[in-house]
């Protein structure tokens, strides 16, 4: 049976031969919307059954950002809801299992800003290409949240501990150029170069069996999945707990405002 991807109203998927794009549609910053983040965790299992796919290139819309993350003013006219809050944790977790458990072999193609969870949803792709002067970052602390959707998962599986540190407790940017030093990301090139490092990606993917590539990705990927199988509920939790905190909020109206928060003790 033909996979049809016409109902994922948030996203944009279109297939060319083998390869199936995935685009974020909400430009300039590509800030993450509802429907969105319900799109993106159901869509993964849905590829990883599509025979017809064997390559999936993951971006953005336009040329200023890959994702921006989550919208400021939504968190703050949002705040306290839990009955909008709690899905949108359990879609979370479905995003990052299903792009990490999804056989196919995912290129993110960061062409711009990746922030928050932009961020998580670019490092959980298998091969992750980003223009070079693109600023990558989890500033979930700068905005009085912990970092449960998977920036404390991701980050210290691809740099390590000491650098996971360094950026998540602070919220501090990278270029995608220091990113690519560090490792964080697979390449950081030119935008003008962008889709041709992406398209070199796809030819030697295409140019392989799939199912070498596809369990070869399986087996990479059985450590971080286990682990995000078994801590990122405990993660969000901890997300959550931030997120029920009154300095949660002063932390988002202190950044749309352009002044020093005001926190609470706790």
């Amino acid at each position: 049976m033909t996979v049809d991807y016409s109902d994922f109203s948030g996203l944009n998927v279109t297939l060319d031969g083998h390869v199936l794009t995935v685009k974020l549609v909400n430009p300039p910053l590509n800030a993450m919307t509802a429907q969105a983040h319900a799109d993106l965790a159901r869509i993964w299992p849905l590829i990883g059954t599509d025979k017809r796919v064997r390559a999936v290139v993951f971006t953005g819309a336009g040329e200023k950002a890959f994702s921006a993350g989550g919208d400021l003013n939504l968190m703050l006219e949002n705040w306290g809801d839990a009955g909008r809050w709690q899905p949108a944790m359990a879609e979370a977790r479905a995003i990052i299992v299903g792009m990490l458990e999804c056989p196919k072999p995912i290129i993110a193609r960061i062409n711009g800003h990746a922030m928050g969870l932009g961020a998580s949803l670019a490092l959980a792709a298998d091969i992750t290409i980003a223009v070079e002067d693109a600023q990558i970052a989890d500033p979930h602390i700068n905005i009085g949240l912990a970092t449960g959707d998977g920036g404390a998962l991701l980050w210290p599986h691809l740099v390590g501990l000491v650098e996971a540190r360094r950026h998540l407790l602070s919220g501090d940017a990278l270029s995608g150029k220091d990113a690519a030093a560090i490792g964080l990301v697979s390449e950081a090139v030119p935008v003008a170069s962008l889709d041709d490092a992406v398209k070199r990606w796809i030819d030697k993917f295409l140019r392989q069996s799939p199912s070498a590539v596809q369990t070869t990705k399986q087996a990479l990927n059985l450590d971080l999945l286990d682990k995000a199988k078994r801590y990122m509920g405990e993660m969000l939790r901890l997300e959550t707990r931030s997120w029920e905190s009154p300095n949660h909020p002063e932390a988002v109206r202190a950044l749309l405002e352009k002044r020093p928060p005001k926190f609470i003790d706790e």
